[in-house]
């Protein structure tokens, strides 16, 4: 496999020191990549004790991208779970459907545990997530075990340790479970703040950070800008006041009709002079 691809690619040499570490399977968890695919990997999971997934075994495949570990891999379970969907990339905080939480310190051990970890937790409608019954949820924990991946021609039998009582993690495991439980507090820390009428802004906002950041940046700039222009505007004096609404005007004498503030002075019409005198503007020869 080394002579398919360039060893000097850091998706390369990180893969593949990931798969030197894995390659024993544990009680608790197993995963390697296809003999032709360094970017395929194949897993195998125990299901979490005291839950609907106890006495399982279950199997997935994992899709890294060619920028692994920059970002995240995408997940699909092989094997009928009642938690997630068979065939589909499931959504959780450390595959491709969230990128934006994806860290590069994360390795497939960490995911690993994560899914176990993650097993137990509620669907709530997430992408590739199902909520079976806890009775339904059993009965597949124990069918995972009959599972044989046609693909790698793992079976679930044989696919993990023995599960002893007396086993104590390694210092890796210890290290990814750490990982996995923050994994878990930014899941629930992500769907605890969605909330509001309109999931729509809610969602665009989220995908979109940017817009948001410029969205409220732009309404501070017009907050702090009103009082500024407050003090740089004086206030009007008298002179300088607006002229009265219409309806305040004053009629020109004799017309009938508002005076215009702005225009000529208005001239009186011969015919409505009063009596006796000449018209305004009409002299004497």
């Amino acid at each position: 496999m080394e002579n398919q691809y360039n060893l000097k690619s850091p998706a390369v040499k990180r893969l593949m020191k990931e798969a030197a570490e894995l390659r024993d399977p544990t009680e608790h968890y197993h995963a390697q990549p296809l003999e032709d695919n360094l970017f395929e990997w194949h897993f195998s999971v125990r299901g979490p004790p005291d839950s609907d997934f106890d006495g399982g075994v279950y199997h997935g495949r994992i899709v890294l991208p060619p920028e692994y570990p920059m970002k995240p891999p995408s997940i699909i379970l092989l094997t009928p779970n009642g938690r997630f969907e068979v065939g589909k990339k499931i959504c959780l905080s450390i595959s491709g459907h969230h990128p934006e939480t994806w860290q590069p310190s994360w390795s497939i051990r960490t995911a690993l545990i994560a899914i176990i970890g993650f097993m137990p937790t509620k669907g709530e409608g997430a992408i590739g997530s199902l909520d079976y019954t806890p009775e339904e949820r059993r009965t597949l924990a124990k069918k995972s075990q009959d599972f044989c991946c046609e693909a790698c021609g793992c079976t679930m039998r044989t696919a993990l340790l023995t599960l002893t009582s007396n086993s104590n993690p390694s210092q890796e495991d210890r290290e990814a479970k750490e990982l996995a439980r923050q994994i878990s507090f930014k899941a629930e820390s992500s769907s605890s703040s969605k909330a509001g009428p309109s999931q729509g802004a809610a969602f665009d906002a989220q995908t979109d950070p940017q817009a948001e950041a410029s969205t409220s940046e732009s309404q501070d700039s017009a907050e702090s800008a009103q009082p500024e222009q407050e003090e740089a505007s004086p206030a009007p004096s008298v002179e300088d006041a607006a002229p009265p609404a219409p309806s305040s005007r004053p009629l020109s004498p004799g017309s009938g009709v508002p005076s215009s503030p702005g225009g000529p002075p208005s001239r009186r019409s011969p015919r409505h002079a009063p009596a006796g005198r000449q018209p305004h503007g009409l002299g004497r020869p």
